[in-house]
């Protein structure tokens, strides 16, 4: 994520301000133009709705959608 402190650099140009390593774990689906915060996991077949915009750990088998993204139904083991 980009700082935006300082209104005389354009955002691009200023220093990241969250670095934190994304976890999509085995089987997970992951619709069309899904964001995915930094320091996320999502959970092992969990499925994500297109367009959403995942903010926080999605648990396995379990379908998230929005923005941003909540759970919505837990799949069947």
């Amino acid at each position: 994520m980009h700082g935006f402190d300082d209104p005389t650099i354009p955002i691009r140009d200023q220093a990241l301000t969250r670095i934190a390593p994304v976890r999509i774990r085995r089987g997970a689906w992951l619709g069309q133009n899904v964001v995915v915060m930094p320091g996320v996991e999502i959970g092992a077949g969990a499925v994500i709705g297109a367009n959403s915009v995942v903010t926080s750990d999605v648990p396995p088998r379990t379908i998230a959608v929005g923005a941003p993204a909540r759970v919505i139904r837990e799949l069947p083991q």
